[in-house]
């Protein structure tokens, strides 16, 4: 790739490296500048631009951090669509990331411009969490470092979720005599919520004396009930293999595999299996809400990952949990952002009276499919949280043509004053969680998912990307997503208008996103627009 300060009427197709404003418009950088860009700049008096220009070995940025996200991740994730050379990976439900550090290494170590960053090993994932970002540094990458990589990956993905899975555990603590019923207790609640959290619960519990004999009779009983993991609290912290659990656990039959953790609080952590089921000696952090050592295990077990001495040993870095001046309060119950997976609604327009198609034009077929049916298909394989779809035209027939999609539908009484009733229903039956809003037209049936899966890697407020607009050679189109700052603005519109007006006032919140064909500026509106879309479909 080449970077050169270039006359204006020779930037035709090469990439803007700068931002320019001009012509009351902002041209972000990464913009691949087509004529009418030029003639706008010309206009302005921009006499010379600097751009960058891809040379034969150089692979585009998106598709090149697309190739390699692909390879990247396995389990329970998913691969956003890459934009500005990003391409995201997000866990689709809890669980426990597990990042193989010394592939990760090899990636970054390739080519200064392919990056690769994730979680921690070992890090409690929720849904929609982020677990890596692949970035491509500059405009390209070269396809020789690309494709060493995907040689790289393709022997083991080093980014993995392993999901939570319910865990029927048994809880057995012990008591010495005068020891008070409320400490016992609170063991139960403390380990009640670490459970709750992960999806299991406790089946058995027992209260037994603090006697290896009486401790080695509850498991057993534990065991013989299906519970695993059996979770021991002694009346005192074990000191050694000699002491009263480890002494129960040989006796109920079973054995210590390890005793002891790196990890502060949690080094009076023993572990141990009977038969099949593990066997956990609680250290006294145990009791508390605040992350410890135990967390870090119970999180693996839950997770179906292996817990054993090798696995124990490794914790030690990271490990140090204790509360010190120059580290205050880790352990706080306050919760932690961490990065997500915006939640995008989708709202589908179905409710308008098609005048110029003289009947339902959205129940008229393209490829044996009604062109709503098509709208829903690509919205509902894409990675949009929601969708709702507003009806009001023939309401029944639309929904009918929708039947075994995951969506909702909300009626739109008013439907025959303008696409603004239409959109403030949508707007209105969004989750209050959502952090944007898709808005589709249901009479353009060329958009396809991975469009849509574009426009949702394109949201991010944070870098002045909260109006996402799909567009072809420069000219905008649909569909369109607005973030939840504009939701007001936007339930104010009055009339047979949508919130497109909403991008000439915050232009420096647009962000383009040019599409592979012609389908943002697709919609059907009369038979011979349907027609000319049928003659132009494959075969």
């Amino acid at each position: 790739m080449e970077f050169e300060l270039c006359p204006i009427n020779h930037a035709q197709g090469a990439i803007l490296a700068h931002a320019v404003r001009a012509g009351g418009r902002l041209f972000k950088k990464g913009r691949v500048l087509t004529g009418d860009d030029v003639a706008t700049l010309r206009d302005a008096a921009v006499t010379e631009v600097t751009v960058a220009r891809l040379q034969p070995d150089d692979l585009v940025e998106d598709e090149a951090a697309r190739r390699i996200a692909a390879l990247c991740a396995s389990g329970s994730v998913r691969v956003g669509a890459a934009f500005t050379g990003r391409a995201n990976i997000y866990a689709t439900e809890p669980g426990v990331a597990t990042i193989d550090a010394a592939t990760i290494d090899r990636l970054n170590a390739l080519h200064e411009s392919i990056t690769v960053a994730t979680v921690a090993s070992f890090t409690r994932a929720v849904t929609r969490q982020m677990l890596a970002t692949i970035k491509i540094i500059p405009f390209a990458a070269p396809l020789a470092a690309v494709e060493t990589a995907e040689r790289l990956l393709r022997s083991a993905p080093p980014i993995c979720l392993a999901p939570f899975r319910p865990m029927k555990a048994a809880l057995i603590s012990t008591a010495l005599p005068g020891m008070k019923a409320p400490l016992l207790d609170k063991n139960r609640t403390a380990l009640d919520a670490r459970l709750n959290g992960l999806g299991s619960a406790i089946v058995l519990e027992e209260r037994v004396a603090h006697e290896a004999g009486a401790v080695a009779a509850a498991i057993r009983r534990a065991k013989s009930a299906g519970a695993d993991p059996i979770l021991v609290f002694g009346a005192s912290a074990i000191t050694d293999r000699r002491d009263v659990i480890p002494a129960a656990i040989e006796q109920a039959g079973g054995r210590v595999t390890h005793f002891g953790m790196p990890v502060d609080p949690g080094n009076l952590l023993l572990m141990g299996e009977l038969d099949d089921a593990r066997v956990v000696g609680l250290p006294g952090c145990a009791r508390s809400p605040k992350l410890n050592g135990f967390d870090f295990v119970l999180w693996r077990l839950a997770a179906g990952l292996p817990v054993g001495r090798s696995e124990l040993a490794a914790m030690g870095v990271g490990g140090l949990l204790t509360e010190i001046p120059t580290r205050p309060q880790p352990r706080d119950e306050r919760p932690i952002e961490v990065p997500r997976a915006p939640k995008v609604g989708a709202i589908i327009l179905a409710a308008g009276l098609s005048s110029r198609m003289g009947r339902n034009k959205l129940l008229e077929t393209l490829g044996g499919k009604p062109l709503v049916r098509r709208v829903a298909d690509a919205v509902a394989a894409s990675a949009a949280s929601t969708v709702c779809v507003v009806t009001g035209n023939s309401a029944d027939r639309v929904e009918a043509a929708l039947t075994g999609l995951p969506l909702t539908f909300v009626h739109n009484p008013d439907y025959s004053k303008g696409l603004s009733t239409s959109l403030k229903q949508g707007l209105s039956a969004l989750p209050d969680d959502c952090d944007a809003a898709l808005v589709l037209l249901g009479d353009m049936p060329m958009i396809g998912s991975a469009l849509i899966d574009k426009l949702i890697a394109a949201f991010d407020p944070a870098e002045d990307r909260a109006i996402c607009v799909a567009t072809r050679g420069g000219r905008r189109g649909n569909p369109v997503l607005w973030a939840r700052r504009f939701f007001p603005e936007m339930m104010a519109i009055e009339g047979d208008v949508g919130a497109k007006h909403l991008m000439g006032a915050y232009p420096e919140l647009v962000c383009e996103v040019e599409a592979d064909d012609d389908a943002p500026l697709t919609d059907i509106d009369t038979p011979a627009a349907l027609e000319a879309v049928a003659r132009a479909m494959p075969a």
